[in-house]
């Protein structure tokens, strides 16, 4: 047993934070003593799991840390602040009290802040005094030089800048329609702004009617599809403070995507991460910025590579970088020491590794990993050139770290399955232990009967490959008896251990109702997913509707065999490329699930962004458009026998609510019966645009559901 492995079977018997808290308000303003009992309770304006901290911002010389949050639960955040010396937590701005929020804030220099609420940028003092800047409304994503003495923003789709001390803020880079900023970065010495622009003026545009509000609508979105001559495209530049108008770098493959890009320590050169739109030829290009030459400092190729989990950075000297890539099977680091230089692998972790950070001033990388267990997120840390891994957030769950610019100490915005994402902090030095900040939920929270999580590894029937589920079981679960079972939301990157599971939609609420109902609700990996590495995601590659639904069964059929599941009352539904494989469960595999809801579903494929030929493969060759039929629902439907039902905005400009008419008429026409909810001028987040719409398309899913698959005559509490 390697010396990293026994460092992780520590680590997986270490379970909680240790730390102080805060005390919290005598009483709530909401107090759900049976949150379980409806799905309004648990989605109430007041929310039981509180509100999640966010928005976190050291200050220049790392003495305390800015978040935003709110005490009460509800989604009105103000500002706080953290001192790690005093561990004293101060409210520092009362927006919320007048039914306001700030959206973004930043420590700048001399203790003053930077923060926008209701798109107005405002300068704070640091007795606490407000003044309005002048600057366009609307301003964003706000981002303080290193040395805090400069602000730049995004308004008006280009980039400003403007002094810490206030005064008016200078265009830096202009917007267009259709041409705006899509990112930005300092230079270390603050005088240099990296920015990359997305150019979207030659895309198509896909007109949208639908009625909503008593009126008729017709939205014009600028949108590709898979084979259109023209895409997004990116270009990238530089603005010095001192510059009349920026310089944009000459980059003729400006359709590539740009992975991230980062200035070199002393701001001579440009690193751009990039690959092509398959993201089957990967590269990293250099600039000289004294002359605007580019050269190719590394590149890769791999044919079956279906994610982009690449990141790059400079080293300590400037005169090589540090590259997360799956070139030898699985997402670790490598140290490319110049422009054409074979990569030496600096980390072995056993997973794989999906983000790091480096601290040039003590030679170290920060890394986090899916370890010790495959649902994990932790941070760990090792020296430039390799050599021993310490354990950075010893505890389960998953973790996103903050570090403090001189990299002393983290914000951690962590979770688990039992707890909501809290703020603590901690060092970096190696200590087991970190600060508790927040405590989110209302106290009704603590009083509750949720799910037990667990998690279930199986192999699938096809190719014998590990596979893992995320299983929620009632907490009074009987193994002697079988549940009915909900499988999903199914998508990939599903199976994590963080409060709510998968989070890109706000089904945790649901998922635990269904549980105290009597259900199990079960979340399967799939492949293209992180964590296993190339060679287990390579057999998805134009894959859509087959390797990926086989992996489902292959969960759901585990939790039968397990004698958990009834298999004549199992349940499947997804949103977007869930509702994709949802569809295809039913209609390949009919009679294995007795019901299923697809959302938003991906019905064609050859209207998905161009980003899906990542797996699709390109729109052309000897087996086109049989490969995108194939890989599509809408040409599979005639399998369909088992109940269905359709929920969908109408508004949606990323699956298109007409591909789910095409559908629709093609069911008709086979004498197929399904179910259809459409949400009056929805776009594709239908359970993330207002309470009202998410209780009630929660409510219409618990229905269908409970219909289908609940024994004759049971009754359950609503």
């Amino acid at each position: 047993m390697t010396a990293f492995r026994r460092l992780l079977l520590a680590l997986a018997l270490t379970s909680s934070f240790s730390g102080v808290v805060a005390a919290q308000p005598a009483s709530s303003p909401i107090a759900v003593e049976n949150a379980l009992s409806s799905i309004e309770a648990l989605y109430a304006e007041t929310s039981i799991i509180g509100t999640s901290p966010e928005g976190f911002a050291w200050a220049p010389d790392s003495s305390r840390l800015l978040f935003l949050w709110n005490e009460g639960g509800t989604g009105l955040r103000d500002i706080w602040t953290y001192d790690p010396a005093t561990r004293r937590r101060v409210r520092l701005t009362h927006f919320g009290d007048e039914g306001r929020s700030v959206s973004d804030a930043v420590w700048l220099s001399s203790g003053r802040m930077a923060l926008v609420e209701g798109g107005r940028l405002m300068l704070r003092e640091p007795d606490g005094r407000l003044a309005a800047i002048e600057a366009p409304k609307g301003a964003s994503r706000l981002a303080a030089s290193p040395d805090g003495k400069m602000l730049a923003f995004v308004a008006e789709r280009g980039l400003w800048a403007l002094p810490s001390d206030g005064g008016t803020a200078r265009r830096m880079v202009e917007g267009q329609p259709k041409l705006g900023i899509d990112s930005y970065s300092w230079s270390r010495d603050g005088r240099t702004l990296a920015f990359v622009l997305a150019d979207e003026r030659a895309m198509r545009e896909v007109a949208i009617s639908y009625d909503a509000g008593g009126k008729a609508h017709r939205d014009l979105f600028a949108r590709a599809f898979p084979g259109d001559p023209t895409n997004i495209t990116y270009v990238i530049g530089t603005v010095t403070l001192d510059a009349a108008a920026p310089r944009l770098l000459d980059r003729p493959d400006q359709g590539d995507p740009i992975w991230n890009y980062q200035l070199s320590p002393d701001g001579r050169r440009l690193l751009v991460n990039a690959s092509d739109q398959s993201i089957k030829h990967h590269y990293i290009d250099a600039y000289d910025l004294a002359d605007g030459r580019r050269s190719r400092f590394y590149s890769h190729d791999d044919p079956a590579q279906i994610r982009p989990d690449w990141q790059a950075s400079w080293d300590g000297a400037g005169r090589g970088i540090f590259l997360l890539t799956n070139r030898d099977g699985f997402n670790q680091i490598y140290h490319v020491p110049g422009a054409g230089k074979a990569p030496r692998r600096i980390t072995n972790v056993p997973g794989e590794i999906d983000m790091f950070a480096l601290d040039r001033q003590r030679g170290r990388i920060f890394f986090r990993a899916n370890a010790p267990t495959y649902a994990e997120r932790r941070w760990f840390s090792t020296g430039i050139t390799g050599g021993r891994i310490a354990a950075v957030t010893p505890t389960e769950g998953t973790h996103d770290l903050t570090f403090s610019p001189d990299f002393k100490r983290f914000a951690d915005r962590a979770s688990n399955d039992r707890t909501p994402a809290e703020l603590y902090v901690g060092i970096t030095s190696g200590s087991a232990t970190a600060e508790q900040v927040t405590r989110s939920p209302l106290p009704a929270f603590y009083r509750q009967r949720w799910a037990d999580v667990r998690y279930v590894d199986y192999r699938s029937h096809v190719d014998g490959a590990l596979l893992t589920a995320r299983v929620m079981l009632p907490p009074d679960f009987d193994p002697a008896k079988r549940y009915p079972m909900i499988v999903g939301s199914v998508y990939s990157d599903a199976v994590r251990n963080q409060w709510g599971g998968r989070t890109a939609h706000p089904t945790w609420g649901l998922d635990q109702f269904l549980v105290a109902r009597g259900y199990i609700v079960i979340n399967p990996g799939i492949r293209g997913s992180f964590g296993r590495g190339r060679d287990w995601n390579r057999p998805m590659l134009h894959s859509y509707g087959t390797l990926d639904i086989d992996d489902i069964q292959d969960g759901a059929q585990k939790l039968v065999d397990m004698g958990y599941a009834d298999p004549k009352r199992i349940g499947i539904w997804g949103s977007s490329y869930g509702g994709l494989m949802t569809l295809m469960s039913l209609f390949k595999k009919p009679g294995f699930y007795a019901a299923g809801i697809a959302g938003a579903p991906a019905s064609n494929v050859a209207h998905a962004y161009p980003e899906q030929q990542w797996i699709m493969g390109p729109p052309s060759g000897a087996d086109y458009p049989a490969r995108y039929e194939k890989q599509s629902a809408l040409y599979q439907s005639q399998g369909l026998a088992d109940p269905l039902m359709i929920i969908h905005g109408s508004r949606d400009e990323v699956v298109l609510y007409a591909d789910t008419m095409a559908l629709a008429e093609r069911m008709i026409g086979q004498g197929k019966m399904f179910e259809l909810v459409t949400l009056p001028g929805a776009g594709h987040p239908w359970d993330m645009e207002g309470l009202p719409q998410t209780r009630f398309a929660f409510r219409k899913m618990v229905e269908f559901l409970d219909r289908n698959l609940r024994p004759a005559g049971a009754t359950y509490p609503r």
